[in-house]
């Protein structure tokens, strides 16, 4: 069974408040959301998230989209693959208590990231917490989202 600490109570009010809200879809391409800017910048396994995202749109080392995702916390939950057409990729950020992206957020000064990207998807995905596992929480964002 799990302890619950102070800030896991903190994280729980947070993450009710963003279900409650609901997502924003005020920047839902993940290119151009400004609650990402910071993430865009950041360098991992030698490529940023701004690089690793147009090789995803031009459709370049398809085979290295996932583990390159997985730096930041970002799942691929859907792509298309076919060369010469709109990737319409769904990527799904981390918002989670242990989240990648949260160290990143924290040194930068920004506490309510959760809330910023919240503003900004398309969607929020948020399983409730069991006895034995913690909230999971995710923000889908779109690549070439059709028209």
């Amino acid at each position: 069974m799990r302890d619950y600490t102070e800030r896991d109570a903190t994280f729980s009010k947070e993450l009710k408040a963003i279900a409650d809200r609901g997502a924003g879809k005020a920047s839902t391409d993940a290119r151009f959301a400004p609650s990402l800017e910071l993430l865009r910048g950041v360098v991992k396994k030698g490529v940023s998230l701004d690089d690793m995202l147009a090789r995803i749109v031009a459709g370049t080392e398809s085979g290295l989209w996932e583990p390159w995702l997985a730096a930041f916390g970002i799942e691929l939950r859907g792509v298309s693959y076919v060369k010469g057409e709109a990737r319409n990729a769904r990527l799904a950020l981390d918002l989670s208590l242990g989240a990648k992206a949260n160290p990143l957020f924290a040194n930068a000064g920004m506490r309510n990231w959760r809330s910023l990207v919240a503003e900004d998807c398309a969607q929020l995905q948020i399983d409730k917490p069991t006895v034995d596992t913690p909230a999971k929480a995710w923000a889908i964002f779109f690549l070439d989202a059709a028209e």
